[in-house]
């Protein structure tokens, strides 16, 4: 049940026909593991506690440094030098103390994120890195958790959503096989901020309405955003049989 505070917090959600009360206890009640707290976790991550998700955990391994200001707008420049995830639970458990926060401030390997994900009712992918992101994957699709990928470089966004307890879910790698990804980052390559926004925001969008149940708009596809014109392209992703992570013929070791 949702006591008064909550009712009095969540108030605006609970006006909402897709969500109400119902969803909010849904929100409550669920566990997220946000991987990355980056420029595309700080807003998933701000728009997660303020919507009540009851457990975030939060998994990064990196300080905060000068060149990330301009993006990940969850630090501020007194933050330099300190660990981002220590950095994110506190500004998180400030702006709503009724939700329960976790850190991981190590890099993970294949086994710990499968011990992580028995816990997850769901995934939000903010990494920045190609290596990350298949790595995720390969988990998610072994432990059967949908996982919300978002990306985004100089004027660009994607957008992606596989629910892995689906049978005929595609998976990351059925649209990006290897050797089939360009490795530029924000390093090499640069991004505007509000790109990276809009994506982190629509992920957290995203996992909110997988929680309360409404219908997702991005389920097996890829949206690109282009932040010069403000449109989108949407491409409908197929499972491929013979993909070496969720194929028919798994090659995948764990």
């Amino acid at each position: 049940m949702l006591n008064d505070a909550e009712m009095l917090r969540y108030s605006r959600h609970i006006l909402l026909d897709e969500i109400g009360e119902l969803g909010q206890k849904d929100l409550k009640n669920s566990h997220v593991l946000i991987i990355g707290a980056g420029g595309l976790g700080s807003p998933a991550a701000l728009y997660l506690a303020a919507a009540g998700v009851g457990s975030l955990v939060i998994a990064d391994f990196d300080t905060l440094d000068v060149s990330n200001l301009q993006r990940q707008i969850i630090y501020q420049t007194g933050d330099i030098g300190s660990d981002k995830v220590v950095l994110m639970k506190n500004r998180l458990q400030s702006l709503n103390p009724e939700i329960r926060i976790r850190t991981i401030n190590q890099e993970m390997d294949e086994e710990q994120l499968l011990l992580e994900l028995m816990m997850t009712n769901l995934v939000l992918d903010c990494t920045d890195n190609l290596e990350s992101r298949r790595l995720i994957n390969r988990a998610c699709v072994k432990a059967k958790v949908p996982a919300i990928i978002g990306a985004a470089i100089q004027m660009q966004g994607q957008l992606m959503f596989f629910d892995h307890r689906e049978d005929d879910s595609a998976c990351y790698q059925c649209l990006f096989p290897d050797g089939e990804e360009q490795q530029l980052n924000c390093t090499n390559a640069g991004v505007l901020g509000p790109v990276v926004g809009t994506i982190g925001s629509l992920q957290a969008l995203e996992a909110i309405k997988y929680i309360t149940g409404v219908p997702s708009g991005v389920k097996n596809k890829l949206k690109l955003f282009d932040g010069k014109t403000l449109d989108w392209q949407t491409f409908t992703i197929g499972k491929d049989p013979e993909c070496p992570v969720c194929g028919q013929k798994n090659e995948c070791s764990y």
